[in-house]
C-alpha cells in the first residue's frame, strides 16, 4: 500500500512530522488536533428543542440534548444550571430555543458538547410568526395551488393512516370508516405527533406508505391541542414531504379551527378525523340508497320513455298516410291523368295551329309558285344547249335558230326560234330571221 500523507489538518506547522503507515499518530495527538481544528469555530447561535434536560444536584453542569425539529439529528449541551433556573420562561422538554455558545471537543471521552452560555426561549408569538412566515413562502411557491391538488379516490381498498399510537384520532378514523364500508383496509403507523421526534417519524412513516402501491390514500390524523402541540403539522420538511408524495394525502389536525400548514398543502382538508373518515370512506348504506333511487328513477324513466314512444306510434298509426296508404296514391294517379289528359289536349291545340299555319303557308307557296303561275297562262321557256338548259330571260338569250323547250302548266313544247323582237318595235327586226 502507498503511503498516505495527511493533507491539511493532518499538519500543524512545520515542525509536525508527516502522517504515514509507518509515522502514524497517536490518539491523543488525533484528539488534541481535532480539538483545536474545533475550537477555530468559535462562539455560534443554534436553534433547537429541548428533547432532555439532566441537572444532577451538587453539580456545576447541566446537560441537554438539542434536536433538530426537521431532521433526526441531536447535539449534545452543557450549561451552567444557573442558566436554567433563571430562565424567564420554564424550561422543560419539548421547548424551542435558541442558544449561544461554543463546541468543545472531549478530548478524554472523544466526545463533542456545545458548553452555551445564553439561552433563549423562543416564544409561541415568534413561533407563529415563523410559521407565517413559512406560509407566505409556500404559498408564493404555488404550493397551495388548487390545481396542485391530486383526487381522492371514490372507494380506497387500503387506506394508509398516519397518527398517535391508541389515540382517540385513530379510533375515530377507525370506527368510523368501518361502520361507513366495512371491508376497507387500513395501513396504521403509529408516530409521535407532537414533540422533537414527530417530524422525522411522520416524515419515515409518510414516505413507506408513499411506496406501498396498494395504499389508495393517506390520512394523517391528530386529535385536538395547544398551538405548540400542532407545530410539527406546520413544519416546511412535512409540508414539502406532503407535496411530493404520488398518493393523495388528507390532512385531518385538531378541531376546526386548527389550521397547520398540512392543511393547505394536502389534497383534502378534513375538519377533524371523524370528517376525514367520513369524506375519504363512502357510506355503503348510502350508497346502496343511492343505487336503489338510481335504478328506479331509471324504471321510471325507461317506461316513461316507452310510453311516449307508443303514444307516438299510435299518433303516426292514426294518421290518413298510414290508415289508408293507397289513398295519396289514387290521389296522385288522378292528378298524373289530369296532367296527361291537359298534356294531351295542348299538343292537340298545339299540334292544329301549327297544321293551320302550315297549309297557310303552302297556300301562299302555291300562290306564289311557278305552277300556279303556269296554270294562269305564263310558260318557261329554256335554251337547249346539248344536255344543259338554260331560262330564256331576254331576247339575246334565244338567237334565231335556237332549239328551245317551252313548259307550260300541263307540259313542255319544243320549238325554234324564228326571230327576235323588243318589246314595243312595231315590225320585225330583219337582221334576226
Amino acid at each position: 500500500m502507498p503511503d498516505r500523507t495527511a493533507q491539511d489538518g493532518s499538519q500543524t506547522g512545520a515542525g509536525t512530522r508527516a502522517n504515514s503507515a509507518e509515522q502514524p499518530w497517536p490518539v491523543r495527538s488525533v484528539a488534541i488536533k481535532v480539538a483545536q481544528w474545533i475550537d477555530r469555530l468559535g462562539s455560534i447561535w443554534v436553534e433547537g428543542q429541548i428533547t432532555q434536560i439532566n441537572v444532577r444536584p451538587g453539580t456545576r453542569t447541566a446537560f441537554l440534548v438539542l434536536r433538530d425539529p426537521s431532521a433526526d439529528m441531536s447535539l449534545s449541551v452543557t450549561c451552567d444550571p444557573d442558566l436554567l433556573r433563571n430562565s424567564a420562561v420554564p424550561l422543560q422538554e419539548g421547548s424551542r430555543v435558541v442558544v449561544y455558545g461554543k463546541l468543545s471537543f472531549f478530548t478524554g471521552r472523544g466526545t463533542i458538547s456545545l458548553r452555551i452560555i445564553e439561552i433563549r426561549p423562543i416564544g409561541i408569538g415568534e413561533l407563529l410568526a415563523r410559521v407565517e412566515r413559512l406560509k407566505a413562502l409556500l404559498a408564493a411557491e404555488g404550493l397551495f395551488d388548487p390545481r396542485l391538488k391530486r383526487p381522492i379516490p371514490f372507494l380506497p381498498t387500503t387506506i394508509g393512516l398516519i397518527t398517535g399510537r391508541a389515540s382517540a384520532a385513530e379510533r375515530d378514523v377507525l370506527t368510523v370508516a368501518r361502520n361507513r364500508w366495512p371491508a376497507v383496509r387500513f395501513e396504521i403507523r403509529n408516530t409521535a405527533v407532537q414533540g422533537p421526534t414527530a417530524v422525522p417519524q411522520m416524515l419515515a412513516a409518510l414516505a413507506e406508505l408513499d411506496h406501498d402501491p396498494a395504499v389508495d390514500v393517506i390520512v394523517l390524523a391528530r386529535g385536538g391541542g395547544s398551538v405548540e402541540d400542532l407545530l410539527p403539522f406546520s413544519d416546511e420538511a412535512l409540508c414539502r414531504a406532503i407535496v411530493a408524495a404520488t398518493t393523495p394525502v388528507v390532512s385531518a389536525i385538531g378541531h376546526e379551527p386548527d389550521n397547520p400548514l398540512s392543511d393547505f398543502v394536502a389534497d383534502l382538508r378534513a375538519a377533524t378525523p371523524t370528517d376525514a373518515a367520513k369524506r375519504v370512506v363512502p357510506d355503503a348504506a348510502a350508497e346502496v340508497a343511492g343505487v336503489r333511487e338510481l335504478r328506479a328513477r331509471t324504471a321510471a324513466a325507461l317506461r316513461g320513455w316507452v310510453d311516449r314512444e307508443t303514444e307516438a306510434l299510435a299518433q303516426l298509426r292514426s294518421r290518413p298516410v298510414l290508415a289508408d296508404p293507397l289513398r295519396e296514391l289514387d290521389l296522385r294517379h288522378q292528378e298524373v291523368e289530369r296532367l296527361r289528359t291537359a298534356a294531351r289536349r295542348c299538343a292537340e291545340q298545339l299540334i292544329r295551329t301549327e297544321s293551320t299555319a302550315a297549309r297557310h303557308l303552302r297556300e301562299k307557296l302555291t300562290a306564289v309558285g311557278p305552277a300556279a303561275t303556269l296554270a294562269r297562262g305564263y310558260a318557261v321557256v329554256q335554251r337547249v344547249t346539248g344536255p344543259e338548259r338554260h331560262v330564256v330571260r331576254t331576247i339575246d338569250d334565244a338567237p334565231a335558230g335556237s332549239q328551245l323547250r317551252i313548259r307550260v302548266a300541263d307540259g313542255a313544247v319544243t320549238a325554234a326560234a324564228l326571230g327576235t323582237q323588243a318589246l314595243g318595235a312595231e315590225h320585225t327586226d330583219t337582221g334576226r330571221n
